[in-house]
């Protein structure tokens, strides 16, 4: 395996001033897997993603498809800092997590959740295209109903409303007793007034692509349009800039995943772990959205009484050669890496 770096430092800090590694280190490599998924999710049934097996150990690069190099370049940059640097310091050896439900009908919400031991707090797709916000009471209803009433809910609506949808849709689940509302709207403008607008109800707006989607992922706390932000280490570029939008934003943090494997994970674990405050339960559990995972059995970072662990999980090569990519779907992500890679010596 090819050890030649060249480049840059990965990070602005002197503990991660690894020099990037070279394109050809990262294309010996890496792992292309594709893994179904039990509930649909985001559009997609089956999840791709890459995998380093780097020095300081496995990594993952997971931008969904549809992302522009651009963005993607962020998440390859994550990928190298938590395979080629020292991740930062830890303040805690295990994270409480959340359930992630999607925006299943009301009937399937029991199944979903059986999926998830001992999390107390659940967040619940809403604004799902080609729903009704009906739907989207009847499943905040049901999920109420099996947690009771000392259990967390917070609504996601990935910015699907306007300000006057999310305004009437806060007032009709507020009697669910959210936890917060989280991107109701798309705007950072939309959502500083619909903050104000519901304001009296006590119901925070939380932040996730007006931060993680943002070129500038701070804006969104200065112009006072959230109460809290969702940070993600892929899309921010890694663990140690995700950690300067909080110190520089100055809101509570959640920390979240984007649909990656225990390897992915294990990266905003570290994140999460390395925060000052950690004031949230944080959605670090989709591996249980996955039929299977790259690392060995026993080995996921699968809750367990409502947490997981903050370690390096090591993928198993059985598992790597179960999921394998086809060969066509290797050559795409072979190819995105060269070009994001390119993109990073910019």
């Amino acid at each position: 395996m090819d050890d030649s770096t060249t480049g840059r430092p990965v990070g602005s800090t002197s503990d991660s001033a690894t020099p990037l590694p070279s394109l050809g280190d990262l294309l010996d490599r890496m792992h292309v897997v594709a893994i179904p998924l039990h509930t649909r999710f985001r559009g997609q049934t089956v999840r791709e993603l890459t995998l380093f097996e780097g020095p300081k150990g496995w990594t993952e690069f997971s931008p969904f498809p549809e992302y522009d190099d651009a963005e993607a370049a962020s998440w390859l940059r994550a990928a190298i800092e938590f395979g080629w640097s020292p991740v930062p310091p830890i303040r805690r050896a295990e994270i409480r997590v959340n359930a992630t439900l999607p925006a299943v009908a009301a009937d399937r919400v029991a199944d979903v959740l059986a999926h998830y031991d001992g999390c107390r707090t659940v967040k619940v797709k809403v604004a799902e295209r080609g729903q009704t916000l009906g739907d989207d009471v009847a499943r905040v209803r049901r999920t109420r109903e099996i947690l009771g009433p000392e259990g967390r809910i917070r609504i996601d609506a990935n910015g699907g409303w306007n300000v006057d949808e999310a305004e009437h849709a806060v007032h009709r689940l507020a009697e669910f007793d959210l936890e917060y509302v989280e991107q109701p709207c798309a705007a950072v403008e939309e959502l500083a007034e619909l903050r104000e607008r519901i304001h009296y109800l006590g119901i925070p707006v939380a932040a996730d692509e007006s931060v993680r989607k943002a070129e500038d992922p701070v804006a969104v706390a200065r112009a006072g349009a959230a109460d809290l932000i969702v940070i993600k280490a892929q899309p921010l570029g890694g663990i140690r800039r995700a950690m300067a939008v909080v110190a520089e934003a100055g809101l509570p943090a959640v920390v979240s995943s984007a649909l990656e494997s225990s390897i992915g994970i294990a990266m905003g674990a570290h994140l999460a772990a390395a925060l000052p405050a950690l004031d949230y339960d944080c959605g670090l559990a989709t591996v249980d959205l996955f039929e299977g995972d790259v690392v060995a059995e026993g080995r996921s970072l699968v809750p367990r009484d409502g947490r997981i662990p903050v370690e390096r999980p090591v993928a198993d090569h059985d598992r790597l050669g179960r999921f394998r990519a086809t060969p066509d779907r290797e050559t795409w992500w072979r190819d995105r890496v060269t070009r994001t890679r390119a993109l990073l010596d910019d």
